[in-house]
């Protein structure tokens, strides 16, 4: 899934020194899914900070353009990559649209922002891939509006397995910038986490819905 091993790292270390990946291992936080994780991940918290927002900018457009080929149109998907998306989409020149998580309820009762053509190549922007099944809803949106859609970028993926396995099935491509496994690497090199600390971090990703501190 990542191209690059060092983007991933210097990904990695940037959302850790700005504190958009918090790793606490031994107080951890509660997931909306009530999950016990002992990371968390807010990557909204990158738009705060211009020389890292310019770094997600430029990576995620080469790689869109090295994997995809220059699409159409790029899609971010509601809410948390809405802004990275229209960043890229800037960076390459191309329109921007935005996918809701349902069809709004009023109005024209749309659920893609923006104008999309049928028969356009579409490149999807994620700020995060946890299970997979929120970006995955976005794809369906786009396909079923016409769009022919190349594959997705994002800055992190947790890397489950049942995200793997999601994407597989609906034959969808994914690359991103940093994972779990990098994360993690950069964070013991920089003295963030120990060892301990590191195994801790290792058995949660091996079983996060069961996981107990």
């Amino acid at each position: 899934m990542v191209k690059n091993k060092d983007t991933s790292k210097k990904t990695a270390e940037l959302l850790l020194q700005i504190k958009a990946i918090k790793l606490n291992p031994n107080d951890p936080f509660q997931w909306a899914s009530g999950w016990k994780s002992p990371i968390y991940c807010d990557n909204r918290i990158t738009l705060s900070y211009p020389s890292v927002r310019v770094f997600l900018k430029e990576e995620i457009a080469k790689i869109t353009e090295l994997e995809y080929g220059k699409p159409d149109v790029i899609a971010g998907v509601a809410t948390g990559a809405i802004a990275i998306g229209i960043l890229v989409a800037q960076e390459l020149g191309v329109p921007f649209v935005y996918v809701r998580p349902e069809p709004k309820s009023h109005g024209r009762k749309n659920q893609i922002e923006g104008h999309l053509e049928r028969g356009q190549n579409v490149v999807v922007i994620e700020d995060l891939i946890s299970t997979g099944n929120s970006s995955l809803n976005a794809v369906a949106a786009l396909k079923e509006a016409g769009a022919v859609v190349k594959g997705m970028v994002a800055i992190f993926s947790y890397g489950f397995d049942v995200a793997t396995k999601n994407f597989k099935e609906k034959n969808i491509s994914l690359k991103t910038l940093s994972n779990y496994e990098d994360l993690l690497e950069q964070a013991l090199d920089s003295n963030y986490i120990s060892e301990k600390e590191l195994l801790t971090l290792q058995e949660w990703r091996a079983n996060p819905s069961e996981w107990r501190q």
